[in-house]
């Protein structure tokens, strides 16, 4: 017997994962996600394999909370490891489960039944089919790991850069997102946001256009003021009346933008050690070097805004139906029933594609604020979609925070003792792990509670964190200590995004290495060598430098080359950026160089794009953006006032994916994105010769970092 992957043993009846339909296809369901990281072509791939069946037969089903795996969200990078892992080994019992069916029908020996794209063949070219043998019934059961999976030797499908599964809806603009879902009767709404953090609504006028045609309800509960209309147009119009006709008093609750760093650092927290070695120290150290390193908050600023649709079904058992972009439909499920005082079982969450999300943005804030529509016109749908400026403002936020990094160094410069310190919000205020109800309206709604979160503790150190992701240094250092400082109240909502902690923290300690390499007057890519044991860590370095030509770089006036490594989250892929740059009156990155370690890649192709995307995503974080807010409230709610990179800024990206050498399979989204911005600030350096240890890495902050 094998052992059932975690997934799988949660979840562990076949026909939930899979069913073979006599048409000659095969529904894979899976309780991941597609957020545009091509997962769904991945695990497809799996499941293609497994069956010896041609990825063309797949179909993979969107996910939904009355069929589908309940996997948590789609989040951290794991999607190929968890529900890859359960699929390959529900899929290897499926096969197992039909030739033996198909042995007992052809009255042979199971041992020399031969599978060709579904097509079960024995030595004398008798043959069934899957298709053939379809029953729902063979699959209803539990996985028990009595067929074991397929070697990686034998791979034929798994491996290959197979064309995304989506790309043809995509390319073809077939209506697949949930900005397209029409619904015969679908009413639209619009919510009239309090104009700060902490504004109370004293008051609303609508007698001026109330009686306007298309207008079909006002909602308020507390602080929470939306219209309903017939159509787009007029709910878009009407909320924009309406929010001009509500009056609401407000009061000051930011902190000073232009200072955070002292904010967050003398602001109220709860200290925890995350994680310590203490080694032992044979003489004292021959220097202690120290640097602050901080960073803002960031939005997600996906292209598209946020989006929902909800019906409720009035009666003695109430029904609610939602579809959603969330990432983690079961969740959310849960969450609206509390909210609401249902029973799970009469809420339906369906995942519907929408776009592209990087973290815990406000795909369920706008499921929330659909239902609370929904509820007030019983049986009709309602859309409701976020406008661009709610999306900047009011989605949460990636939190500002500051890393203060300290060595002690023996006579030759090498570390014999690291003392790291965080400090700054949560990075994880999704619905189901908080005290209270997530969503944003619930904490707007008559008798709300404040979004509050959990403390991060030392045992999420060993999931990967979230504000101490990355944190625990990836070298052999003799003795380190972590320690995080968690504000106590968040001034603005925060949670978490790509990357999560990983990017600050790595960011600060390999700007620090490059600070030691240079006390110690030796090449970067030699200090961070000889201080690493990890072979594979060693190897994507190695790796990337040959990739770049390190050795043959040629200095050139305001260009500049820097280095940046890291294992994700410290268990998953590895990962060395080398950035070359250009530094004149901006920060130009012309190139940067990739090499990552993900063990056995599934779709290289899928995988060359997730890395090639996220090295672009942390450019634009370390050179451009900023969240921008006043006393009340954020300011930065339109594409001039948060800029992000622009398609003619975007630099060369070259990936080299070093060999797998049979490791098992290691997330790649979010791996790129702590090694790219430290990359890129070491180049600047190089390029200047100015330690810029604040993002973004603008021509302000390059001019403050200035020796006076």
């Amino acid at each position: 017997m094998n052992e059932l992957p975690p997934s799988l043993r949660a979840n562990p009846r076949l026909d939930t994962w899979l069913r073979v339909d006599r048409s000659g296809i095969v529904e894979v369901r899976s309780g991941k996600v597609e957020l545009g990281q091509g997962v769904l072509t991945a695990l497809a791939q799996i499941v293609a394999e497994e069956l010896d069946i041609d990825v063309g037969r797949i179909r993979m089903v969107a996910a939904d909370t009355t069929r589908s795996p309940n996997e948590g969200y789609t989040a951290a990078s794991v999607s190929v490891q968890q529900s890859g892992a359960a699929l390959r080994a529900a899929s290897a019992e499926a096969r197992g489960i039909y030739l033996e069916r198909a042995a007992t029908c052809l009255d042979v020996d199971v041992a020399v039944l031969r599978v060709t794209d579904g097509v079960i063949v024995t030595p004398d070219q008798r043959h069934t089919s899957y298709w053939e043998l379809a029953d729902d019934a063979l699959l209803a059961r539990d996985a028990t790991g009595a067929f074991g999976a397929k070697s990686p030797e034998e791979y034929t499908v798994v491996g290959t850069a197979v064309p995304r599964i989506d790309l043809p809806s995509l390319v073809s603009g077939s209506p697949r997102f949930i900005h397209d879902l029409a619904m015969p009767g679908m009413l639209y709404g619009r919510i009239v946001r309090p104009p700060s953090r902490g504004a109370t609504l004293t008051g609303y006028d609508v007698e001026d256009f109330s009686h306007e045609t298309g207008i079909v309800a006002v909602v308020r509960d507390g602080n929470f003021l939306a219209v309903i209309a017939d159509c787009e147009e007029t709910a878009v119009s009407a909320a924009e009346r309406l929010r001009q006709h509500s009056s609401w008093d407000e009061r000051a609750t930011l902190p000073d933008d232009n200072d955070l760093p002292a904010f967050l650092t003398t602001t109220e927290a709860s200290e925890t050690v995350l994680a310590e070695v203490k080694g032992i120290q044979s003489a004292a150290p021959a220097h202690t070097h120290e640097a602050q390193f901080h960073r803002p908050y960031l939005a997600h600023a996906a292209m598209g805004p946020s989006c929902a649709v909800a019906r409720y079904t009035a009666g003695a058992a109430p029904q609610l139906d939602v579809w959603t972009h969330s990432q983690g439909v079961f969740v959310l499920r849960q969450e609206l029933a509390r909210a609401f005082d249902m029973n799970e079982d009469d809420v339906v969450v369906r995942h519907v594609n929408g776009p592209g999300c990087y973290g815990h943005n406000g795909a369920d804030d706008a499921a929330m604020d659909a239902v609370m529509l929904a509820r007030a016109v019983p049986g009709r749908p309602v859309q409701v979609v976020w406008s661009r400026a709610d999306e900047l403002t009011w989605a949460p936020l990636s939190p500002a925070a500051v890393v203060r990094i300290a060595a002690d160094l023996d006579a030759g410069g090498d570390v014999v003792a690291w003392r790291h310190e965080i400090w700054g919000s949560s990075h994880n205020t999704r619905p189901g792990f908080t005290p209270g109800i997530a969503l944003l309206a619930a904490s707007h709604r008559d008798g709300g509670q404040e979004i509050t979160a959990s403390p991060e503790g030392p045992q999420l150190l060993a999931h990967g964190g979230t504000a101490g992701r990355n944190s625990v240094p990836g070298y052999a250092f003799p003795q380190y200590r972590v320690t995080n400082h968690e504000l106590t109240t968040m001034p603005i909502r925060t949670s978490a995004m790509r990357a999560l902690g990983a990017f600050v923290n790595v960011f600060a300690i390999e700007s620090f290495m490059d600070e030691l390499a240079e006390r110690a007057d030796r090449d970067p890519i030699e200090y961070r060598l000889r201080q690493l044991a990890d072979p594979r860590g060693r190897e994507v370095i190695e790796t990337a430098a040959r990739q770049f030509g390190w050795a043959e770089w040629t200095p050139t006036e305001s260009f500049g080359r820097g280095i940046g490594y890291a294992q994700y989250k410290n268990s998953s892929a590895y990962c060395a950026v080398i950035a070359e740059v250009e530094a004149v009156t901006e920060v130009r990155v012309r190139r940067l160089v990739i090499a990552v370690d993900a063990g056995l890649v599934v779709n290289p192709d899928g995988a060359i794009n997730q890395i090639e995307g996220g090295a672009i995503q942390a450019t634009s974080w370390t050179v451009k953006e900023r969240v921008r807010f006043n006393d009340v409230s954020v300011t930065s709610d339109t594409w001039e006032s948060y800029p992000i990179l622009r398609f003619t800024e975007v630099p060369q990206v070259d990936v080299v994916l070093v060999p797998g050498n049979a490791n098992p399979s290691l997330g790649v989204g979010e791996t790129a994105q702590g090694p790219t911005v430290a990359a890129i600030a070491n180049a600047v350096y190089d390029a200047l010769g100015v330690r810029v240890r604040t993002l973004p890495l603008t021509q302000d902050q390059i001019v403050a970092a200035m020796p006076d």
